[in-house]
């Protein structure tokens, strides 16, 4: 088989421009939509200033919350005081108010504090005494001093107590914060940060800072990082660390548990053997009780709201569906030959599909407060809408010989429609229906945000704390196994219903 030449190609060409042509003009109209794809992403990137928006995001903070999702922090604060530190932990944090991690050593001595003469004396300057007898004699009152002297003259006593005088965290691998009064010393890898701290007035840094310090302004806070790990904020008064780690702190059990900080290994112990931790039940029902009521993670309420959801996504799509079914017949041309009728139909439906759910939420959280009256509202709404039009298109696209065929043995025209039609759209309504239903499972989530009851609204409270996004994850990923669950029930329940009406 010969090869054709360029000049053969063109004389054949030649001859006959007609055949082509057409694949001349696809070939045009393929780079026309090249050249036209590449010149709208360009001003789409131009327009919203996407450039912009890279330079300026702030990555790092991204990084943080990404990371929080599967990890949690513990903060102690170390504060600077009259020659010894405080070192204490919030009451939210993980290891409770009285924290006392591997990770952070203190050492301790004794410290000698200035104390008023008058705050260690038995009585007051101005008291008085008996001058009873006694088995010596009359016993005489002691000189008082006189009116020009105070308490504020006497000399303060010295008072010890032991305190913290020295602090060392181990962040990480490496990376080592220690603390002294006046004092702190940072050390990452082969670099070393010390910052003399003149308390309530200024942290300054001996030498230039590392490329893993910053401070803005002279005098102020230092901010350390450590990657993943964790960082700290040396201020004039105090530093806050905090120290990430993998994982869901105190899923289980929160630090008011019994059970809080035992291994596996000893909270089946103390369930199976262990002596009665609560007089009024077993240990058994006191765990699963310190389970549902975690104050860190709340499961009970999650769960119940994640109930509420689903009770909302199911309860908005069976009303709707009910309501739209019958509408569907009035709106479909070829069953109601009423013009009137059809476009007034579908003109609601068009109405009530335009207001957006979420819109439709507000609405009803206005109308009848929040709570899942005002969710389940909002996606009955604009479900009918939805579910009326594409029922209404599936009627005006069915077969009619079969609708002739009933009506042509005498049949009423009720009968025409349930024998005629609905076993040719019934399988399309019934997918359509179990598909919205899977759907507003997730629609519900994003409408409870805005107080129409649910799950949404606490995890919109979880966002907007900034620091409880482990618990954003943990719901995300319930209403990811919820969603993937209905999604297998609607299929299998599609297949069973649709194979059945088939045959």
């Amino acid at each position: 088989m010969s090869t054709l030449t360029a000049a053969e190609v063109d004389a054949i060409a030649a001859r006959y421009p007609q055949a082509f042509a057409g694949p001349a003009r696809r070939r045009r109209l393929g780079w026309g939509l090249a050249v036209g794809t590449v010149a709208y992403m360009v001003f789409a990137w131009w327009f919203f200033s996407v450039g912009t928006i890279v330079a300026n995001g702030r990555w790092d903070i991204a990084g943080a919350y990404l990371a929080d999702w599967v990890s949690y922090e513990v903060r102690p604060r170390i504060e600077f005081e009259d020659g010894y530190l405080d070192i204490s932990f919030s009451r939210g944090d993980p290891l409770g108010e009285n924290g006392n991690p591997d990770w952070l050593v203190r050492e301790s001595a004794m410290v000698r504090s200035q104390a008023p003469a008058s705050t260690t004396s038995g009585g007051s300057g101005g008291g008085t005494s008996s001058s009873g007898g006694s088995f010596l004699g009359t016993v005489e009152p002691p000189p008082q001093p006189d009116a020009a002297s105070s308490a504020d003259d006497q000399p303060p006593i010295a008072l010890e107590r032991e305190e913290t005088v020295r602090a060392t965290a181990t962040i990480g691998s490496g990376n080592v914060i220690t603390a002294v009064p006046g004092v702190v010393t940072v050390t990452r890898g082969a670099e070393t940060l010390v910052a003399d701290i003149v308390r309530d007035e200024s942290v300054t840094p001996r030498g230039p800072l590392p490329s893993w310090a910053a401070q803005k302004n002279p005098g102020g806070k230092i901010v350390v990082s450590f990657g993943f790990p964790g960082r700290a904020d040396i201020e004039d008064d105090e530093i806050k660390i905090s120290h990430r780690f993998w994982g869901w702190e105190n899923f289980l059990f929160d630090t008011r548990s019994p059970f809080w900080g035992k291994s596996a290994t000893e909270v089946a112990r103390m369930i199976v053997s262990g002596d009665r931790i609560d007089p009024t039940r077993s240990n058994l029902a006191l765990a699963w009780n310190n389970i549902l009521y975690n104050a860190d993670w709340q499961h009970l309420d999650v769960w119940t709201k994640l109930l509420q959801t689903i009770v909302m996504a199911f309860v908005g799509t069976v009303f709707a569906s009910l309501l739209a079914f019958p509408l569907a017949f009035f709106a479909a041309r070829n069953i109601t030959q009423s013009r009137l009728v059809n476009q007034a139909l579908k003109r609601s439906f068009d109405f009530l599909r335009s207001v957006d759910m979420l819109i439709w939420a507000l609405f009803f959280t206005r109308a009848f407060g929040p709570g899942p009256l005002a969710g389940i509202s909002a996606i009955f709404f604009t479900d009918t809408g939805t579910l009326g039009k594409l029922y209404s298109e599936a009627l005006e696209n069915i077969d009619d010989r079969q609708r002739e065929g009933i009506r042509s043995v005498g049949a009423a025209p009720v009968l025409v429609q349930r024998y005629g039609v609905i076993p040719q759209v019934l399988p399309i309504f019934i997918s359509q229906s179990l598909y919205f239903w899977e759907s507003n499972t997730r629609s519900a989530t994003i409408i409870g945000a805005v107080g129409a009851g649910g799950i949404g609204l606490k995890l919109w409270e979880a966002m907007r704390t900034n620091s409880d996004w482990e618990n954003v994850a943990y719901m995300v990923l319930l209403i990811l196994a919820v969603v993937f669950v209905f999604d297998n029930i609607s299929n299998a329940l599609r297949r069973r219903l649709t194979g059945q009406i088939g045959h």
